[in-house]
């Protein structure tokens, strides 16, 4: 199958086919900003360290780990290495893998569960990671007849791999503690950004201005801007408007109405609501209830 150079173009790709795509990332590939989208994402790190914002935790993204992310979730991978990143990220559509799942065999489990502690993020050991970087190579190949059969074959082969990983690597808090020795904690640096994105995923029906947050962590405008833009990449502002488009698609889904939505995800402003969720989705709120409803 063919292998993408862009994320975007295997974005679409799996929109299009509603199944799966793969992207294999350079350091010429530029980044994405922080957006929400209609696929599942898996992120895999070949080579260089980076950082990744998913939802509300700040994650060091090395050599070696996966991260997980559904279709709700907002991300962004900031503070490149212009010179070593190189990256796979595949591209799933969510009704695509409940196909084949089976009441024994979850195959969005690692999509819709989040450890506590690891949140979206695994470390594969070096045989998982050759084993994982076999099956992009096998999916790369072009085999003439069935290539479409084997191709799927070979994805859910490696579906089956990656969630047997997700739940092996799982932990509970009192894992966390024990395994810290090994190695294998997860523990964010910068915990005071962890608490202001989780007062604004607590807090998104609300004004959250960048006054009103300052004030509540007893910082100023400035400073509070400064930080958040250095430990994300992103500013406060674009954060808050893609969490709120986060939270809308669910409500949407969910079957509220475009107008209790908007209220309910902080937007003051009706028609500012209507731009931001066109802009950011793609389609128009109305559009977007319609396909998810029907």
């Amino acid at each position: 199958m063919l292998i993408y150079d862009s994320c975007q173009s295997a974005i679409k790709a799996c929109v299009d086919t509603r199944s799966f795509a793969i992207a294999r990332l350079y350091n010429n590939e530029k980044t994405m900003g922080i957006h929400i989208h209609d696929c599942y994402e898996i992120y895999f790190s070949i080579s260089g360290g980076k950082q990744f914002l998913i939802d509300n935790r700040v994650y060091e993204f090395e050599p070696g780990d996966i991260f997980f992310i559904n279709q709700f979730e907002s991300h962004y991978l900031s503070k490149l290495d212009q010179s070593t990143h190189i990256r796979v990220v595949i591209s799933v559509y969510p009704e695509y893998l409940k196909r084949f799942s089976t009441k024994q065999t979850d195959l969005n489990y690692c999509f819709t569960y989040r450890d506590p502690v690891r949140g979206h993020k695994r470390s594969l050991s070096e045989e998982e990671r050759k084993r994982f970087l076999y099956y992009i190579h096998k999916l790369s190949e072009e085999r003439g007849f069935g290539q479409d059969v084997l191709d799927q074959a070979v994805f859910l082969e490696l579906m089956t791999f990656l969630n047997g990983i997700f739940l092996l690597k799982s932990t509970h808090e009192a894992d966390f503690i024990r395994d810290e020795t090994q190695g294998f904690a997860l523990k964010p640096r910068h915990f005071q950004i962890d608490e202001i994105l989780d007062y604004i995923n607590q807090h998104l029906a609300e004004n959250l201005s960048i006054p009103i947050l300052a004030a509540h962590f007893y910082l100023s405008c400035s400073y509070l801007s400064k930080i958040f833009k250095d430990a994300t990449g992103t500013t406060i502002n674009q954060y808050i408007t893609t969490k709120r488009i986060s939270r809308a698609k669910i409500l949407l889904a969910e079957g509220h109405t475009v107008a209790e939505t908007s209220s309910l995800c902080g937007f003051g402003d009706y028609s500012n609501f209507l731009k931001s969720f066109t802009r950011i989705v793609g389609i128009s709120p109305k559009k977007y209830a319609s396909f998810t409803q029907s």
